[in-house]
């Protein structure tokens, strides 16, 4: 199998709130990435080529890279897309509906606390200017856990509600914390969403033989070092989709759905 390097971050700042800075880079450490990625000869393709390539279409090239990023902050517009397009990067964002400000309305309602989001006005300059909109749920629940009805309108609803704002079909999603099981990518299947970005094995790297609807990526996190960054592009340091589900994985699962049938939620996100 041909590894590729699917790349995934959320905030990339100085500054973010206490729950969010396990999953920030600083701007100074996302140039940084870049950088290495470039010199490692890693080359970054579009999103929708991977997924062409795991729906049976030509195969992505060697040393294939894609950049992703996930919920819809601030720092998308203002920090993230100007460095991406001094560089002619392609990447794709992956927004909580929910979660992207309303004129008028104070940042950092809805889901995510005491950050600034995106804008739909941003949001609808960002698709113009060329970076993918995907979706990323309505208010980022552990799909998982929900009764299928209010798993299918989290991602039911979540598209309806990019498609209307953007005036064009958006055909890519990512499971809010990276979870999902059988029957959620069913619904995500019958919602209409062809590919599906996940977290495997807390970071792994996709390939041309991985679902198209479970691929994973490799989560950057705050404190992914230098090093461990160096391996990754240089395929290493990561285990290779597709794998099996892990009993431990299975058993987070079981563990999450038990506390939210008691009305005692597992909260990845502080209210």
């Amino acid at each position: 199998m041909t590894a590729v390097h699917v790349f995934l971050y959320h905030a990339v700042s100085d500054d973010s709130p206490q729950w969010l800075a396990p999953f920030t880079v600083t701007p100074r450490t996302f140039v940084e990435h870049l950088d290495m990625i470039a010199d490692s000869g890693l080359h970054v393709i579009p999103l929708r080529q991977l997924v062409a390539a795991l729906h049976g279409g030509p195969p992505v090239p060697p040393r294939s890279a894609v950049l992703t990023f996930d919920d819809g902050y601030a720092d998308f517009a203002s920090t993230v897309a100007p460095l991406l397009a001094a560089r002619g990067l392609p990447s794709t964002l992956y927004v909580t509906t929910g979660a992207l400000r309303a004129a008028g309305r104070p940042s950092g309602g809805g889901p995510f606390p005491y950050v600034e989001m995106l804008s739909w006005a941003q949001v609808r300059e960002l698709d113009a200017a060329g970076v993918e909109i995907g979706g990323h749920s309505m208010t980022h629940p552990q799909l998982d856990t929900l009764p299928r009805k209010s798993a299918r309108e989290e991602v039911a609803g979540c598209k309806r509600e990019i498609e209307d704002e953007l005036v064009h079909p958006v055909v890519s999603f990512a499971y809010p914390h990276g979870y999902s099981s059988r029957s959620v990518r069913a619904l995500v299947r019958e919602s209409g969403w062809t590919s599906a970005a996940a977290i495997r094995a807390a970071s792994a790297f996709s390939s041309d033989g991985d679902d198209p609807l479970w691929f994973a990526r490799l989560m950057v996190r705050a404190d992914t070092g230098r090093e461990r960054f160096a391996l990754w592009t240089s395929g290493e340091g990561a285990p290779v989709a597709p794998f099996a589900e892990s009993l431990r994985t299975r058993g987070w699962r079981a563990y999450r759905r038990a506390r939210a049938a008691t009305g005692r939620p597992y909260r990845a996100i502080p209210a």
